[in-house]
């Protein structure tokens, strides 16, 4: 099942995907995560709505750097030990379509990230590796957009990270239940066509189940909390030469069997 959140003209709704239409419910957020059924419902055009981020404002959003093998070796960095946790604030969230905007005289070295994040549907505290996948509601696609003059620059991340509109994410969340194995999905990303990252999750260091049980046993994960799992290699500051996202780029990330979140880029 695909959860989008969308606007029409008369506010704005969770519906759920089936291919070029969507069913509108009146159910709010925290109803889905409980497992509210879904009856009746108008169906809609995909094409007549405004779809948006897939999450408005998570308690908190809790992504993991240097968590794909490929992305250490293009480092040339040994493999972390244990997950590198950072987070990014929720005013960087934007959705499918919005413009990632930024100003040139704060940064000059936009990068992309595509991510799988993952939603989780009940709150988690201490929990197994083992019981760690009951606790995830669905997944999403993110594009972890990270300023590399700020987060290298600055001692800690969260600045880079945290910009406005850094955070796309979308198109919709697909449930747990669609999802056989999280640790086998192909992700990449294109930049103005270009493919630029063609990688899997199995490039994951620690695994979805890990990351949910390591977070848990340091804070709590409440109920539509978001988790960037990592990128893997290709990001743009690592190539020769770098490429950064420039005014007028359309960058695309993609996640296999959830869909494409595109964004077209604007230097202010």
């Amino acid at each position: 099942m695909k959860w989008v959140r969308f606007q029409d003209s008369d506010g704005i709704f969770y519906g759920i995907q089936d291919g070029d239409s969507i069913q509108k419910t009146n159910l709010s957020w925290e109803d889905i995560l409980a497992g509210q059924a879904v009856t009746g419902g108008a169906s809609v055009s995909l094409d007549s709505v405004k779809v948006l981020a897939p999450i408005a404002s998570p308690s908190k959003i809790v992504a993991v750097g240097q968590n794909y093998m490929d992305h250490c070796r293009e480092q040339n960095v040994a493999p972390p030990e244990r997950p590198i946790l950072f987070t990014k604030f929720t005013t960087s969230i934007i959705g499918n379509g919005d413009t990632i905007e930024y100003a040139q005289a704060l940064t000059q070295q936009a990068d992309y990230e595509v991510e799988l994040a993952v939603v989780i549907g009940k709150e988690a505290r201490n929990v197994s590796e083992e019981d760690a996948l009951d606790y995830v509601f669905g997944y999403t696609v993110a594009n972890d957009v990270s300023a590399r003059d700020l987060q290298f620059g600055d001692k800690q991340w969260v600045r880079g990270k945290s910009l406005d509109t850094f955070c796309p994410m979308g198109p919709c969340i697909l449930t747990a239940d669609e999802v056989k194995d999280p640790q086998d999905l192909k992700l990449s990303t294109t930049l103005n066509g270009t493919v630029l990252q063609d990688s899997t999750t199995a490039e994951m260091i620690f695994g979805v189940r890990h990351l949910i049980s390591f977070c848990s046993k340091a804070f709590t994960l409440l109920p539509g909390d978001v988790i960037l799992t990592g990128t893997p290699d290709g990001v743009g500051v690592f190539r020769d030469p770098p490429i950064f996202l420039t005014d007028g780029d359309t960058v695309t990330c993609e996640v296999e069997g959830i869909g494409q979140l595109t964004n077209p880029v604007s230097v202010i």
